[in-house]
């Protein structure tokens, strides 16, 4: 469908101010030679730039279950033309916004390893020829392979970038909010859920059938059950870390299932329970007479939502400090991990000492419309309620 000329013209309008300040911010900020410009020709600049005006295609949990629920090869091949087409857009978004940051970022090295990943991803796609048939989309599924790889360590390096450019902001006693970095990162991390999860389901459709899987989602997921494993994993790192670990309540009817993307859910209960987890053992180390006392995880069915609660009794954090647990550089862990940790660890990374727990579950909530919400009494504790949409129906909220 072609987008009506007014939409056109402001989104070229658009596009033209972001190259101006790209432009301005590279003469000011960004060193010669890291300009995409500089590394890369012209011709694959003007198509992501190109690209970088076409509007983005959203698809629901719903679209995906009913799509993948008959994997003939005629589907298969219709989902790979759609991802031949939408991910060289979302990617050139993406290309366009690392290019024009402030405060200099755009220059940092590993911001530019992410930016060139990004590149090399766009180029990859746009240099396959269409796909016509069954051999072609196998092919195609080979290629995504390795773009889901090359893309797997983006969110730590990113962190690295991100934290770099604090560090030397802090040094020169300069602003260290950085409300546009923020506003940046939501949508950037928000859009890679969407690529990643976009490729991923394509993927798993290869793979061998799994009992009530299609592709990525369970369709028989249960939270109870969900929620008992990352307690299981979050106990066990904090028995590594404080060689003990407060109990965790688990109440909820492990026979309730709705469809959900299991590694999602994980995700996010893991980090609130990891969190809780700390909060006690925190503040009744130092308390030998005394058992901490458990948290409790509360698991509801609603007709719109499930919701889950984590509740703890870790002291709460101040109401100054509330606003602070939504940014990217805000974290009560001692220390970031080390970037060579990270790049030698194999599945997910637990980002402590970045900030990024809270803010990036809350995307993943957000990614199927869904939310997460945190409530603290200083003095007592805390509660997080994740809401999980059980309808499936909601569109991808696209940057």
């Amino acid at each position: 469908m072609m987008a009506a000329p007014a939409t056109l013209a402001m989104a070229a309008g658009a596009l033209a101010r972001s190259i101006s300040r790209a432009t301005n911010a590279s003469q000011s900020t960004v060193q010669k030679g890291s300009r995409l410009i500089d590394n890369w020709s012209k011709d694959v600049v003007d198509d992501i730039f190109s690209h970088a005006l076409k509007k983005q295609t959203g698809v629901s949990l719903k679209y995906m279950l009913d799509f993948g629920a008959n994997p003939i090869d005629r589907q298969l091949v219709l989902s790979a033309q759609f991802l031949h087409k939408e991910l060289p857009v979302r990617l050139a978004h993406r290309v366009a916004e690392l290019e024009n940051l402030p405060y200099g970022l755009s220059a940092k090295s590993n911001i530019l390893k992410v930016r060139d990943w990004y590149v090399e991803s766009f180029k990859d796609l746009r240099q396959f020829p269409a796909i016509k048939d069954g051999p072609d989309e196998m092919k195609f599924t080979e290629l995504l392979r390795q773009i889901y790889r090359r893309h797997a360590n983006v969110v730590p390096v990113m962190a690295k970038g991100v934290s770099e450019l604090r560090r030397e902001l802090s040094q020169q006693a300069r602003l260290t909010e950085l409300p546009e970095i923020h506003q940046f990162l939501d949508g950037f991390y928000l859009s890679r859920i969407g690529i990643r999860i976009l490729i991923g389901q394509h993927i798993a459709l290869h793979e061998p059938p799994k009992a009530n899987h299609i592709g990525l989602i369970c369709t028989k997921c249960s939270p109870v059950q969900v929620a008992q494993d990352s307690i299981n994993d979050a106990r066990s790192i904090c028995l590594r870390e404080y060689g003990s670990s407060p109990e965790v309540t688990v109440y909820g009817d492990p026979k309730f299932t709705f469809p959900y993307v299991p590694s999602h859910l994980h995700h996010m209960v893991f980090e609130l329970v990891k969190n809780s987890l700390r909060a006690v053992q925190d503040r009744y180390d130092d308390d030998v007479d005394n058992e901490p006392p458990p948290i409790r995880l509360v698991v509801a069915e609603g007709g719109e939502d499930v919701t889950i609660k984590v509740s703890d009794e870790g002291g709460g954090i101040p109401r100054s400090g509330m606003p602070k647990i939504w940014t990217y550089l805000y974290s009560t862990a001692k220390s970031p991990v080390e970037m060579d940790t990270v790049e030698a660890a194999e599945g997910p990374v637990v980002l402590a000492g970045y900030g990024y727990g809270l803010p990036i579950s809350r995307l993943y909530a957000r990614y199927f419309g869904g939310d997460l919400q945190i409530i603290s009494m200083e003095g007592y504790g805390t509660d997080a309620y994740l809401h999980l949409n059980r309808l499936g129906n909601s569109q991808e909220p696209l940057p």
